[in-house]
């Protein structure tokens, strides 16, 4: 007799028998697939729901599809029948081809695919619906074309059009290649992984740059009558007054690309020779917050879960702009949202959405400040209270006094590392007793890029390489550090993703009578380090000698 859906969960220790009976009289209720009940509950994700699938209708499962070129079957199967279907052929092998497909129960697709491919085996794996997006994205969507490509292919008969406008921006950016081109410097930038868009304007050109894994990389010089066309459309997307360009400017676009929710921060300057834009991509769909996936080593990771489960006191996360501070916010607050706790955060802006969080949007321009909102957040009975920042001396008074009535406070600093958040707060004129009586610990952090796996290769270091951080020959694993080379999955660079290094000083009570007597921050870090804490830069060093990062890495962030 076949397993159920649930018996094989069960079976795969991915669900309780519990969780099953809760799924199963919701779906008595709303006739929903079974699956899908269980994603949503966030009993189980997709993986997992897909890999019994997989195993209940006796199909293979693929995690990560690997492509290989299937042009001949790009023409032979219709492209609405893949997009709508969500099937695609991805590998050719011995006159088998293999699709794969999300939904095994419908069977109308796959007969159809067999129709299309006469005269060939066919072979159906199931895939989690977010890899096959990224395929039909990157391989089969005629949207999804190089942003230079498309300049390359534009005649110059479309070019003197342009130069031939006047300035009217609205009548610009009804232009068809502006709307494309504009569509396709997003749905590149997705592709790409890059988390911002700059939209550059200059006397004599105008620069599109991504920033990738922390580096700015430059992807595309439209012509200069382009730019008013390009920023209008930008500014169309974002609702926002088209007709301003003296004042700057902040709006949202949200859009769904290649099957990802994607949730856009528009930022509009004026300068010089024009707009400059900046635009922030917050992908909603593949961001997961979760202190296992912070790159923690497991000792921090003991230690620092230690901290966030106290009653109350104030938790402080350090470091520079795009240092990751949010994402560990996130992951913190995600680790304590259960039914039995209230939490309510200050955010400005409010990166992402989370169900069981009452997130609270700051506005300055009426006076909803960090302050302010903190105040009256204190009203709604809270168990745990996040601040985007503590910018000021109002703002870390409310929250010092949020932690002694029994509130656990999370927010960041700007400082350089874990013992300089100390003198940050008496910078600020909050006194040391204060300090002592509510700080729980400081974590520093920086963002480091992540050596390709693709192009990854052992070299055997120099001595000038072991002096950068101080690694002694002992310490290397087999006598190699690693590099990339540089290939098409990192686009040359070497790298691929980030990851955090980080120090974390927990406030003992040698470190709290320092603090008392006054003392600066290179003294409270030595007794830090005396205390077991682990440096950022040493923290930095044992990922290189683990082949993780390179030296040059960690000297660029810390």
């Amino acid at each position: 007799m076949r397993k159920s859906l649930g018996e094989i969960l069960i079976e795969d220790g991915v669900i309780t028998e519990k969780e099953l009976n809760e799924a199963l009289k919701t779906q008595a209720k709303n006739q929903l697939p079974l699956g899908q009940i269980i994603q949503k509950k966030g009993i189980a994700g997709e993986i997992d729901v897909t890999r019994a699938l997989a195993r209940l209708h006796g199909l293979e499962f693929t995690e990560k599809i690997e492509f290989s070129g299937m042009q001949e079957f790009y023409e032979k199967i219709p492209y609405k029948l893949i997009q709508k279907s969500k099937i695609v052929p991805y590998h050719f092998e011995d006159n088998t081809v293999k699709l794969a497909i999300t939904n095994p129960s419908d069977l109308h697709p796959m007969d159809e695919v067999r129709f299309f491919l006469k005269g060939f085996d066919v072979s159906f794996t199931l895939a989690p619906e977010p890899e096959i997006q990224r395929i039909i994205h990157t391989h089969f969507d005629k949207s999804a074309s190089d942003a230079k490509e498309m300049m390359d292919e534009m005649s110059e008969g479309a070019l003197s059009e342009f130069s031939d406008l006047d300035n009217d921006n609205l009548d610009l950016s009804n232009e068809a290649p502006i709307i494309k081109m504009v569509n396709v410097i997003l749905s590149q930038a997705v592709s790409e992984r890059a988390s911002d868009i700059h939209v550059e304007a200059y006397e004599k050109s105008v620069s599109v740059r991504y920033r990738v894994d922390g580096v700015l990389h430059k992807v595309l010089s439209p012509p200069k009558s382009y730019q008013a066309g390009i920023i209008s459309r930008i500014k169309i997307m974002a609702n926002l007054n088209i007709a301003e360009n003296r004042l700057p400017q902040d709006g949202r676009i949200k859009l769904k690309l290649a099957g990802k929710d994607i949730d856009i921060r528009v930022s509009t300057i004026p300068c010089q020779y024009g707009e400059r834009v900046v635009m922030r991509l917050l992908n909603k769909t593949d961001q997961k917050y979760s202190l296992e996936t912070m790159g923690f080593s497991e000792e921090l990771k003991t230690n620092f879960r230690k901290l966030i489960y106290y009653p109350h006191g104030i938790i402080l996360v350090t470091g520079p702009t795009g240092s990751g501070k949010s994402t560990t916010l996130y992951s913190s607050l995600s680790e304590l949202n259960t039914p039995e706790r209230n939490i309510i955060t200050c955010e400005d802006p409010i990166e992402y959405q989370f169900d069981g969080i009452s997130q609270m949007q700051m506005q300055e321009k009426i006076g909803l400040t960090f302050a302010t909102g903190l105040r009256a957040i204190l009203r709604q009975d809270p168990d745990v209270v996040m601040v985007g920042e503590i910018r000021d001396e109002e703002t870390a008074r409310i929250a010092i006094q949020a932690s002694l009535t029994g509130h656990l406070v999370f927010s960041t600093l700007h400082t350089n590392d874990a013992a300089s958040a100390v003198t940050r707060l008496t910078d600020m004129g909050i006194e040391p007793y204060l300090i002592t009586s509510t700080v729980l610990g400081f974590i520093a952090q920086r963002l480091v890029r992540v050596i390709c796996k693709s192009c990854k290769k052992p070299f055997v270091p120099t001595e000038k390489d072991l002096e950068l951080l101080q690694i002694s020959k002992k310490e290397l694993v087999d006598g190699h550090l690693h590099k990339g080379e540089g290939c098409s999955n990192c686009m040359g660079s070497g790298f691929k993703g980030r990851m955090g290094i980080y120090e974390l000083l927990v406030l003992n009570n040698e470190i709290k009578s320092q603090i008392l007597k006054g003392a600066d921050a290179t003294v409270l870090n030595e007794y830090a380090l005396k205390a077991g804490m682990i440096a950022l830069r040493t923290y930095g060093k044992q990922k290189v000698i683990e082949g993780i990062t390179t030296s040059e890495e960690i000297l660029r962030v810390c």
